[in-house]
């Protein structure tokens, strides 16, 4: 349909943008979605060659969203994780003793941790629910040239002069987010002195669903299952040294990346592109404005230590979306401050617990200081042993603690 008056309007057609107009069209909301990326090109395989770690709770949402059936055979269960501090297994195939076991058989009702799946593919099948939902509008590509918000409401005019309105703007427009500056948003925000880098390895040996993360003194190295016999690979690397690594040729790229997986895996080879990104951390100190709600990287970005950054996300949809249906429900404004109010409430404390929380882990284990090693490894071995508190950080890592919205819920 092609409507010019909209329940709201989402700038920002990426991941978080897509399913948030999905969740809104759910509770039976109207929505237009404006990105100046053309959508065939964000479906190529190399617009994106990430992986996302979808935690289990966060997995419900898809399902509820009718978006699973499209994922579930590309979508590689995390069965266990190990967390080491410093290499996880030698050429004998023996852990470490620094390390900490989450076991998906543990939890009640759940048959993962998570899930790995290609960013492609959680693309393909966003794009491809948007286009059989008549309740939301896709225009991409396209450019909003121009927000404007007053009390009555708010209006977005595309390049071409076409004007659409609506009582609320979402920003699902990233990082940069010029819908947060617009609204004078401020953020705590540092760079790292770290890169990620990204690339797909297959391997010679099954994986067995077992995620393993190291930390090592120059950042988090994660090696995250996938399916057919492949991993994804997430290294973060001092900034100074990642360029060394890059400029290899996939030779000498698959042969310094096999020196980092060790031999547990049996024979390694790139299996794709590697990426990198420079890391960063932004915090917003509002997720709200008048007529204007952030979500997704808009509100926040964190380090990728924990892999919670997209999650974070599914939980500003889920919430934004069920504050919404029930303003729809009672007739109260959609854009006004009292509902976003509710919304902001809901997800700024828990934002900035897992936000510094993954910042200040990060700092702690991207060094070799002896002391600080010694309580890490004391940290590390009382959770792995007393169960109950083994437990609860799963649940955290599965995005199933804290006030859940409807849709995360079981």
């Amino acid at each position: 349909m092609d409507r010019r008056s909209y329940d709201a309007i989402i700038v920002g057609g990426g991941l978080s943008g897509g399913l948030c107009a999905l969740a809104l069209a759910h509770h039976q909301l109207s929505v237009a979605v404006i990105d100046a990326a053309d959508p065939q090109r964000m479906r190529g395989l190399r617009f994106d060659g990430r992986t996302t770690a979808l935690a289990y709770a966060s997995a419900r949402v898809f399902r509820r969203l009718g978006l699973w059936d499209a994922l579930a055979h590309e979508a590689e269960p995390i069965r266990d994780i190990l967390v080491t501090d410093g290499r996880a297994r030698g050429p004998s195939g023996a852990a470490s003793r620094h390390h900490l076991h989450f076991d998906s058989r543990r939890l009640n009702g759940e048959t993962a941790l998570g899930y790995i799946v290609e960013n492609r593919l959680l693309r393909n099948a966003i794009f491809d629910a948007i286009e059989r939902t008549d309740r939301i509008d896709l225009l991409a590509p396209a450019e909003a040239r121009g927000v404007d918000i007053r009390s009555g409401g708010a209006t977005a005019e595309l390049a071409g002069g076409r004007k659409l309105s609506a009582p609320l703007i979402v920003g699902a427009d990233g990082k940069e987010s010029p819908l947060r500056r617009r609204a004078a948003i401020k953020t705590s925000h540092w760079s790292y002195p770290q890169t990620g880098i990204v690339a797909t390895v297959s391997h010679e040996r099954p994986h067995n669903g077992v995620a393993h993360e190291y930390f090592l003194p120059s950042g988090p190295f994660a090696i995250l299952p996938m399916t057919q016999n492949r991993s994804s690979l997430v290294w973060t690397e001092r900034a100074a040294a990642a360029p060394a690594f890059l400029a290899l040729d996939d030779t000498g790229g698959g042969r310094a990346i096999a020196d980092r997986f060790g031999e547990f895996l049996g024979e390694t080879r790139l299996a794709g592109p590697r990426w990198s990104y420079p890391l960063s951390f932004h915090f917003a100190q509002r997720f709200v404005a008048p007529r204007l709600a952030l979500i997704g990287d808009a509100a926040r970005a964190i380090h990728p230590i924990a892999g919670q950054g997209f999650n974070l996300g599914v939980k500003d949809i889920a919430a934004l979306a069920e504050v919404l249906r029930e303003s729809a429900s009672l007739g109260v404004d959609l854009g006004g401050m009292a509902a976003l109010k509710d919304y902001e409430r809901w997800r700024r404390f828990d934002s900035a617990a897992l936000a510094f929380g993954t910042d200040a882990l990060n700092r702690l284990f991207s060094n070799d200081f002896a002391p600080l090693r010694l309580l890490r490894d004391i940290g590390m071995g009382a959770v792995n042993a007393v169960d109950p508190l083994r437990t609860f950080f799963m649940r955290h890592a599965g995005g199933d603690v804290g006030s859940l919205p409807p849709l995360m819920r079981e």
